[in-house]
């Protein structure tokens, strides 16, 4: 996962810090914050206050943004649109080198703007107060799935974390028996006999 370095706190955690590319290409870098009291008790992450329409603001635009970034070779806009954290720690040349695979394999992302993604991880608030996510864009033959980090920048939320990767699809369901086909007979159904001209 895409970061940039966490500023403080108590935490002793384990951060991937840059991307899960394209079901093969990953690297992981560490960091560690200073570690926990033993006489504090972690608290568990919380759901999100945002609705449906800012969720899909959120993830549309950072996906789209990456696609561009993609397309161009130009991952200035990408870094900008980042953390403070996300812009000190990533520079456009090493955003550039991190989504290398994604970029080569020519990947087109486009479609997010009109697909749902369906979550798997509701945004939830992690103790460290940033907003984390995860799901996919179901498409055919491949899905593309994400898991995203914002952290409040002034209001708004802002891109730390990003994760992306391709995946199959799951099995398309075999398509159902069209409503005007004619029906089956009946096992218990008998033919009746042809009628006979009576005898004269």
């Amino acid at each position: 996962m895409v970061s940039g370095p966490r500023s403080g706190g108590s935490l002793r955690l384990r951060e991937l810090l840059v991307a899960s590319l394209a079901l093969l290409a990953s690297c992981d870098v560490i960091a560690e914050a200073q570690q926990r009291p033993s006489h504090e008790i972690p608290q568990a992450p919380k759901l999100a206050s945002i609705d449906r329409n800012g969720v899909l603001t959120l993830v549309r635009g950072t996906l789209l943004a990456l696609d561009h970034a993609n397309k161009t070779g130009n991952y200035t806009v990408l870094r900008d649109l980042g953390a403070p954290a996300f812009y000190a720690g990533n520079s456009a040349t090493r955003l550039a080198e991190i989504f290398a695979k994604l970029r080569n394999d020519k990947l087109d992302l486009s479609g997010v703007a009109v697909i749902d993604p369906q979550l798997s991880l509701l945004p939830q608030i992690e103790t460290n107060g940033m907003m984390r996510m995860a799901g996919f864009f179901p498409s055919v033959p491949s899905q593309v799935n994400f898991e995203l980090i914002y952290a409040p920048v002034d209001g708004q939320w802002r891109l730390f974390g990003i994760s992306v990767a391709v995946g199959q699809s799951g099995p398309v369901p075999p398509p159902s028996e069209r409503p005007n086909s004619p029906a089956k007979q009946s096992a218990t159904e008998k033919k009746l006999p042809t009628p006979q001209p009576s005898p004269k």
